[in-house]
């Protein structure tokens, strides 16, 4: 893929002071402890039954001074949940503004002089560049172009795929967000169970879909006559449509299902 630039909306907030790290170590599901300043992580607020309370990446500023990167829509939620969440933790928690667009292509490459973390939701190697020149000679990717790769990636979004229902192995979360040997955190236990005694009953898979009608949102997938999923994201490629679906995990990977009266294929 050749570099190209986007636009990637965001909520900052902003954790310091001398408990900060070990405030966030003990509130967000990755090991941030273990982050050099200028390094970043995936991670998650989870609510004590594990359910997400907002998906993050987490960029360490320095020794003492972290930067939370959320969705726009979620910023003020991340903010609240940790004020309320900190007791006597001495540790600043604010929202801060920046600018910020994503650069992507397998030759992209952070731009010297701004902050920088990689982003890896979109299935090529990418940067989120904050507060930087935006380069004006590279092709912008539409926002409907961004949907598709995410989309292909399988990468999980709050309000589509991440919601009040689904749990982070569910959502392929537990790989890409969450220390499994780290201290306790709010969401700690449920997660370790599932992942050392069980297993989740649905996953994320991509379709290709038939017929030219996006599916609507939390739209039913059959298998013959019964409901084994839902769709929960659609995106136009190229005359195709490409889906993101919660799928139960004993159906065959190369089943093929109706949504509608349309078919509906796995690409992987």
């Amino acid at each position: 893929m050749e570099i190209a630039v986007a636009e990637r909306p965001r909520a900052f907030v902003r954790v310091a002071g001398p408990d900060a790290e070990e405030y966030l170590q003990r509130m967000l599901s990755n090991d941030v402890a273990s982050l050099e300043p200028g390094g970043s992580c995936e991670a998650l607020l989870l609510t004590p039954k594990a359910r997400v309370i907002a998906p993050m990446r987490v960029l360490r500023r320095g020794p003492d001074d972290f930067l939370l990167l959320t969705e726009p829509e979620l910023g003020e939620t991340l903010r609240a949940e940790l004020v309320r969440m900190r007791f006597a933790a001495k540790a600043e928690i604010e929202a801060e503004e920046h600018d910020s667009y994503l650069l992507l292509g397998s030759e992209a490459r952070a731009p010297a002089g701004a902050p920088a973390v990689r982003n890896e939701d979109y299935g090529v190697p990418a940067w989120e560049v904050l507060d930087g020149e935006r380069p004006t000679e590279l092709r912008d990717l539409g926002a409907d172009e961004l949907e598709v790769l995410r989309i292909s990636a399988a990468t999980p979004r709050s309000g589509r795929e991440i919601d009040e229902r689904v749990l982070p192995a569910e959502a392929g979360l537990v790989e890409r967000a969450i220390s499994l040997t780290k201290g306790c955190y709010p969401g700690q236990e449920p997660v370790a169970r599932l992942h050392h005694r069980g297993h989740a009953h649905r996953g994320l898979r991509v379709l290709r879909i038939e017929g030219d009608e996006l599916p609507e949102y939390d739209a039913e997938l059959y298998l013959g006559e019964k409901v084994v999923g839902r769709v929960t994201s659609a995106a136009r490629d190229n005359g195709l449509i490409v889906a993101l679906a919660y799928v139960r995990v004993e159906v065959p990977a190369d089943a093929e299902l109706r949504v509608g009266r349309s078919a509906a294929r796995p690409l992987h």
